[in-house]
């Protein structure tokens, strides 16, 4: 009894009580393999209901009440038997590394076809053979065809773009799946870049798109920290001669491509410059970028990955975390589309705060600013429940502190202020009363009290200070030197005098 894998239909035959049992390959979860002495295992678990599945996976039992197999094991010996040609381990071996084998393919499989689910059709390419096309060489393709990257050009044809790596390699862009065409300039950055951010994603490298650029370094990106330089080196002074000729000469060339490509398809590709006087730093993604505007969008084009957002699919732009002692701020783009997620922008610098809100001002898009940061899944949610209520209910004007929402709040902070008034005169009450107490039953320390309080608040020298004690100590003594003279007299006569001490203790 062997295990037998069909590799065309992708199933497993495996012996169950002596009868050849087919098996799905999509129906095996994982198999482990272990040699434990003389004998080797096989284990092949299934999935079946109540199992951990992904995340999209969802129900995949029509009949989850059915009886379910969740796990088999095979044994079979490792010593080879007298007539065997091969040890009977061999077959689970096998089995266990061509099921593998197939698994993954099946996978790979599945994951392509997930990607493609939502792809849209485009339309196929005109290719003009005439040798005048515009075209770009030596220029890198972003994300990568391969694991490898590797160079191609770039030649615009009747409706759209061809780019050709060295290895035959095509990936096809068509002029009216194309959104924003970004043209970054090597002005102050290591890399000129052309970006096509898509209305519809594409595919390549067996993976789904929708930003996609072509560029070529400038200069070295990377610097030999241990070579020695010299600041008038003549070689580096001529390696940076070379480079700036190298930018200025592939500045041209680009300039030139992309005004060919706009009298070809008769300005109805536009590429758009960003501008760099108006850029801010931020952190749209993991690490801190440069984010500059352009006509119609927000864009980083320079680092990996991209970001691109569309102004006219902007509603509302908040500001997070606006204070005086931070120094950073966060930005959340809200769009028309309540269905899709809000961006964040993390770590603005506050100095570029003022330019932002001029920006957003000249392109006509409303923005609000809070102290606290927002739960706006839980936002979006509610919203896009119940927008119609969302809206009766004041719409975004809870974001904004100028509105009656803050009106409100400033009422209720009046009375804040009002009932913290009171408590406090209270206290002043009570501080007065417990006063006259204390000056009631300590008659005989307020006058030396009030004397040293007035001495204090007089602010007078030292050295008319240390004249009052002088005099203070020889007046304490005068009063000892009585007191004494006062008692013997008492001793000596017969009757005793009235002590107010004993009659406070009567």
């Amino acid at each position: 009894m062997k295990i037998f894998i069909d590799k065309k239909y992708e199933t497993v035959v495996m012996p169950v009580f002596g009868i050849a049992t087919p098996f799905h390959i999509a129906t095996i979860k994982n198999i482990s393999m272990s040699v434990e002495g003389d004998y080797t295992y096989l284990r092949i678990n299934f999935f079946v209901p109540g199992s951990s599945l992904g995340r999209h996976d969802g129900n995949i039992f029509p009949n989850p009440e059915a009886t379910f197999v969740k796990e088999i094991t095979y044994r079979a010996s490792n010593l080879k038997s007298p007539g065997d040609h091969l040890v009977p381990s061999t077959n689970l071996q096998n089995a266990f590394r061509i099921i593998k084998e197939v698994q993954k393919r099946y996978k790979t499989r599945e994951a392509e076809e997930k990607e493609k689910e939502g792809i849209v059709k485009q339309d196929s390419l005109v290719i003009n053979l005439n040798r005048s096309n515009p075209k770009l060489k030596d220029l890198y393709i972003r994300p990568n065809i391969a694991q490898k990257r590797m160079q191609g050009s770039l030649e615009a044809h009747t409706n759209g773009f061809r780019f050709t790596s060295v290895r035959g390699d095509k990936v096809d862009i068509l002029y009216n799946n194309i959104k924003h065409s970004i043209f970054q300039p090597c002005d102050g950055e290591m890399i000129i870049v052309l970006h096509f951010h898509l209305k519809n994603a594409i595919m390549f490298g067996k993976k789904r798109h929708t930003d996609v650029q072509f560029y070529t370094e400038v200069g070295e990106i990377t610097t030999d920290l241990g070579k020695h330089q010299h600041m008038h080196d003549r070689d580096d002074l001529y390696a940076e001669q070379m480079e700036r000729e190298m930018r200025h000469k592939l500045k041209s060339a680009f300039k030139n491509f992309i005004e060919k490509v706009e009298s070809l398809t008769k300005e109805e590709l536009e590429f758009e410059v960003p501008f760099r006087d108006l850029g801010f730093q931020g952190a749209p993604y993991r690490s801190t970028c440069l984010l500059q505007p352009t006509s119609s969008s927000l864009c980083n084009v320079t680092e990996w990955p991209p970001f691109v957002v569309t102004l006219d699919e902007v509603e509302l732009v908040h500001f997070e975390r606006v204070q005086f002692h931070l120094k950073n701020f966060d930005v959340v783009i809200v769009y028309k589309d309540y269905n899709k997620k809000v961006t964040m922008i993390n770590a603005v610098p506050v100095n570029s705060l003022d330019p932002i809100k001029e920006w957003l001002n000249s392109c006509d898009i409303k923005y609000t600013e809070g102290v606290q940061s927002l739960n706006w899944t839980k936002i979006m949610k509610t919203i896009v429940d119940d927008p119609e209520g969302f809206f009766e209910q004041g719409g975004w004007s809870f974001l904004d502190p100028e509105s009656e929402g803050s009106g409100a709040e400033d009422d209720s902070g009046s009375e804040m202020e009002d009932e913290t008034f009171n408590p406090s005169a209270d206290e002043e009450e009570e501080e007065e009363e417990d006063s006259d107490e204390d000056y009631s039953s300590e008659t005989e320390d307020s006058d030396y009290s009030a004397s040293l309080g007035s001495e204090e608040e007089s602010g007078k020298d030292w050295d008319e200070l240390e004249e009052e004690a002088r005099k203070a100590d020889r007046e304490s003594q005068y009063e000892d030197t009585e007191e004494t003279s006062n008692r013997k007299r008492k001793g000596r006569s017969s009757a005793p005098p009235p002590s107010s001490k004993k009659k406070r203790r009567h």
